[in-house]
C-alpha cells in the first residue's frame, strides 16, 4: 500500500461499520493519515445525521447573521465547505510533518458545524464596507483565476485552486466523467485500490 493520506466525508462510524475504521486503515497501511469530514462531528446527539453546507449555515446562525429584511440569507458561496477543505488539507499537512518527526498513524477530524460556528463567530463587516465591494469580479481578474480541462462532455472552465505552490502545483489528473463511465465496484475494493494508488 502506497497512500499517505486517506480522506473521507461519510457520517461518523459509516466506514468503520464496513471494516474501514482509522484503526483498520492504520493496520493495512502503517503511517497512514486519515482525514475525516462530517457534518456534526463524531460526538453529540446529531453525530449520525447527514448534513451539508447550507443546512449548517442555517444551524450555525450564519444565515440569520446575513438576514435581509428579516429573512435569513445563505452566503453566495459555500464558505463552510471551502474553509473545511482548507482545514482538512492543513490538518493532513501537519499530521504528515508529525509523522515524519514522531512516526505513527494520524487521524484528522473536521466538522462542518464547528467550522460554521467559527466563521459566524468572526462576525460581519460593517454594511458600508460590504456594499463597496463589486457584486462581480471584473472579467480580467476572473480569467486569471480560471483553468480549462478537456472532458468527455467537452471543455469545461473551472476556478483553479486558490493555493499555488512553486514546487508542487495542484492539479487534477483526470477530468470529471459521466455516470457509468467506470465499472461499479464494491466499497472495500474501491478503498483498497485508493490505498494502493
Amino acid at each position: 500500500m502506497k497512500s499517505d493520506v486517506f480522506s473521507q466525508s461519510y457520517r461518523p462510524e459509516t466506514l468503520a461499520a464496513r471494516g474501514f475504521s482509522p484503526q483498520v486503515l492504520a493496520a493495512l497501511r502503517p503511517g497512514i493519515v486519515c482525514v475525516s469530514l462530517s457534518a456534526w462531528d463524531a460526538t453529540g446527539p446529531w453525530r449520525a445525521r447527514r448534513g451539508f453546507d447550507s443546512i449548517v449555515q442555517s444551524v450555525s446562525g450564519m444565515a440569520a447573521l446575513s438576514a435581509k429584511d428579516g429573512r435569513p440569507q445563505y452566503l453566495p458561496v459555500s464558505a463552510i465547505d471551502y474553509v473545511s477543505g482548507y482545514l482538512m488539507a492543513f490538518g493532513a499537512t501537519v499530521a504528515l510533518e508529525r509523522r515524519a518527526r514522531e512516526g505513527g498513524s494520524w487521524l484528522v477530524r473536521v466538522a462542518l458545524a464547528r467550522v460554521g460556528k467559527w466563521i459566524a463567530d468572526r462576525g460581519l463587516l460593517p454594511q458600508e464596507v460590504s456594499e463597496a465591494v463589486a457584486p462581480e469580479l471584473p472579467e480580467p481578474e476572473l480569467q486569471a483565476l480560471m483553468g480549462e480541462m478537456e472532458t468527455p462532455a467537452g471543455t469545461i472552465r473551472y476556478l483553479r485552486p486558490v493555493v499555488q505552490l512553486s514546487h508542487t502545483p495542484p492539479y487534477w489528473s483526470r477530468p470529471p466523467v459521466p455516470l457509468g463511465t467506470h465499472a461499479a465496484r464494491g466499497r472495500r475494493d474501491m478503498i483498497e485500490r485508493m490505498l494502493n494508488a
